[in-house]
């Protein structure tokens, strides 16, 4: 991969562990299901008008939106507002990649080999170590916001699904469209669950920076990074992008305990050593199962 394509993969990665501390911000002037709803609006407006549809069924469509709109980010988006550090949340919402696998084992007939049954038994440990001082200290993560996260990172790899059964699509594209049907459910979450006046009083009374804060969610963090990181994929391996994706919680971590203040106690490194390690051991799991073979095959 050339230079500057590896700083574009980089960029992302860094958008997207750096955009947790950016929700946070978001959460401090809006309700979240109303911040999830404001970040899809700019994901529609104006993109749809110039974007072609993609030539996916409109029941593919509404079942991404729905997913990844009310499921993903705004189960997420709740779960930050006060029960879990932007840091862990980077961290724990990484585990759609086990539920994505999960899903394509028990709906798909996927098959899954030793690797992966490590790599998830690492990812297992390090969000039971997350489990257990969310009951015994509940400072960094709640009961509720650890249960919050893995329901958002469940619907993540749902939304993932998805897309996989739709083929290959332009992702942006995709977004774009499915967005209008994340809108339905979030805002009637939003005023069902925080009420009219909250919601019609953060957005009367919201500054620049909760502003600047939605449309970083739907520019930033969805359309730049999505474009970009697909762009890459369609000219280099995926094994080849993937790992720097392992950078996530780690930016994520990294902005949290510097703009935010967040502790990185032992534990937590712990938990994110456990996690990464696990993820990075599914990512290679394929190639170390076809050394294995041919190891056996030529001994």
């Amino acid at each position: 991969m050339p230079a500057s394509h590896l700083l574009l993969a980089l960029a992302v990665v860094f958008v997207w562990g750096t955009n947790f501390v950016v929700i946070k911000w978001g959460l401090a002037e809006f309700p979240p299901f109303a911040f999830a709803a404001l970040r899809f609006l700019l994901c529609v407006l104006p993109w749809i008008f110039f974007i072609r549809r993609p030539r996916v069924s409109w029941a593919k469509l509404a079942a991404f939106g729905v997913l990844l709109g009310a499921g993903q980010f705004g189960l997420l988006f709740l779960a930050m507002r006060s029960d879990v550090t932007p840091g862990l949340a980077s961290l724990i919402i990484q585990v759609q990649v086990f539920f994505t696998i999960g899903m394509a084992v028990a709906l798909q007939g996927d098959r899954i080999g030793m690797p992966q049954f490590l790599a998830l038994s690492l990812a297992v440990a390090g969000v039971a170590l997350i489990g257990w001082h969310a009951v015994s200290e509940g400072a960094s993560i709640t009961p509720l916001g650890l249960g919050l996260v893995l329901a958002a990172a469940a619907s993540w790899a749902g939304a993932n699904m998805v897309v996989r059964s739709a083929g290959k699509v332009d992702a942006l594209a995709f977004i774009v469209w499915a967005s209008p049907f994340s809108l339905p459910p979030l805002f009637a979450l939003a005023f069902a669950v925080h009420g009219t006046d909250a919601v019609v009083h953060a957005i009367r009374d919201a500054t620049f920076v909760g502003w600047s804060a939605v449309l970083w969610q739907a520019v930033g963090n969805t359309l730049f990074g999505y474009s970009v990181w697909n762009w890459l994929l369609a000219r280099h391996p995926a094994a080849t992008v993937a790992p720097s994706a392992l950078l996530v919680p780690v930016f994520g971590f990294s902005a949290s305990a510097w703009l935010l203040g967040e502790p990185m106690q032992a534990w937590k490194l712990v938990a994110a050593a456990l996690v990464i390690g696990g993820l990075a051991l599914n990512l290679y799991a394929g190639r170390l199962a076809s050394l294995i073979s041919r190891r056996m095959a030529s001994a």
